[in-house]
């Protein structure tokens, strides 16, 4: 099942600050800070080994230079960034890929180019997701130190052996959780924690449906939806049936055989990952009063998911049922919220296909095809 979920709407309010070609710039003021950095870390290895003396530092990087299928992207080495005030550089061990970095690499819906660039990405090192340990820190940085293990979500691109990322866009990784299972956690998390708690507020015994429910963000859904207390059902296809009925769900429907708009179950709250039905079909699936969360990103190639997004919106000034697209926003409380969920074992990251960083692109092929299990991870 296409997992395109509010990632994309998520990787549209990017803070880009760096670019590769920014990185190639001042090459002594980057050695002389580099000097200091590496001076900070305890790590007990150079930050960039087999560093001669006179070069500035570089690292390997997925990168690209034109926004077009994965092919466009290439394994070659960068600058290495410098943490900024509040800012730490992060020796990445593993990253994740959504659909929102398929988006961004192929510059469609060409909206994106808005944001990122209108011939070329400003940027060229995709991804978000990460996790791996602080080698430096920048200014003002208290909370974390060189050594410290941990995944969140950068502003900066996350397939590269290196990566400047927000002090307070990373917690500490769980202790029973590996690099690659906390590197497949923060969008996708996030976006299904903030639908089901900050806009369905779902409560213990309510019904909620997932569709999607074996995709990225259906995945964490339907174990968050099951750690709230409510009844769960997931709908997939037939091959990740017991898969979702592993992560918790009370009933399954394989969309194969079941359509479940033309059943006489409703629901309070229903997270559409798909929108393979038009809205009114959802919408004899819900309560009176429940609660309908799109959020699957399609849409045309110009402006994405936006006039769908407008339709439920005003679809909703004429029904009791609330109609909710919403936008997930990177918040460091909502992923001490996951660390806690993932600690007790509430929730566990499916990772369907691990990649090497030389095969970047393959990883976001994959992704771009859909029906993903789960994550896809790449290790660096």
């Amino acid at each position: 099942m296409l997992d395109i979920s509010t990632a994309y709407a998520h990787t549209l309010s990017y803070n880009v600050r760096r670019t590769v070609y920014e990185q190639r710039k001042s090459l002594l003021e980057r050695k002389e800070a580099f000097v200091g950095n590496e001076q900070r870390s305890n790590a007990g290895a150079p930050l960039v080994p087999g560093e001669r003396l006179g070069e500035a530092p570089m690292m390997r990087a997925a990168v690209q230079y034109r926004y077009g299928p994965p092919s466009v992207l290439e394994v070659s080495e960068v600058g290495l960034p410098l943490p900024g005030r509040g800012e730490v550089l992060v020796r990445v061990s593993a990253a994740s890929v959504h659909p929102g970095d398929y988006f961004v690499m192929t510059g469609e819906p060409y909206m994106v180019r808005l944001v990122f660039g209108l011939r070329r990405p400003r940027h060229g090192i995709p991804g978000m997701d990460l996790a791996g340990v602080v080698a430096a820190v920048g200014k003002d940085v208290t909370v974390l130190r060189p050594g410290d293990e941990v995944f969140g979500w950068s502003t900066a691109g996350a397939l590269a052996e290196y990566a400047c990322v927000p002090a307070d866009n990373l917690v500490s990784i769980p202790a029973n959780l590996s690099v690659a299972d906390a590197a497949a956690v923060p969008t996708s998390a996030m976006t299904a924690l903030q639908a089901l708690r900050k806009i369905a507020n779902v409560q213990p015994g309510q019904t909620v449906l997932v569709t999607g429910a074996s995709g990225g963000v259906g995945s964490f859904a339907v174990q968050i939806a099951k750690a709230f207390g409510a009844e769960v059902t997931g709908v997939c296809s037939t091959r990740n049936v017991d898969l979702v009925r592993s992560l918790g769900a009370d009933h399954v429907i394989d969309y194969t055989t079941t359509d479940f708009t033309r059943s006489d179950k409703r629901y309070d709250v229903i997270l559409d990952n798909v929108e393979a039905q038009p809205l009114a079909a959802v919408r004899r699936a819900l309560t009176p009063t429940g609660i309908l969360i799109p959020n699957s990103g399609r849409g045309g190639h110009w402006f994405g998911p936006v006039g769908r997004i407008v339709k439920a919106r005003v679809l909703s000034g004429f029904t009791r049922q609330q109609l909710k697209p919403f936008t997930s926003i990177g918040k460091r409380q909502d992923l001490l919220t996951l660390a806690d969920l993932l600690t007790t074992g509430q929730v566990t990251p499916v990772i369907d296909r691990t990649y090497p960083l030389d095969d970047a692109a393959d990883a976001l092929s994959y992704v771009g095809a859909g029906h993903t299990r789960g994550k896809v991870v790449i290790t660096v």
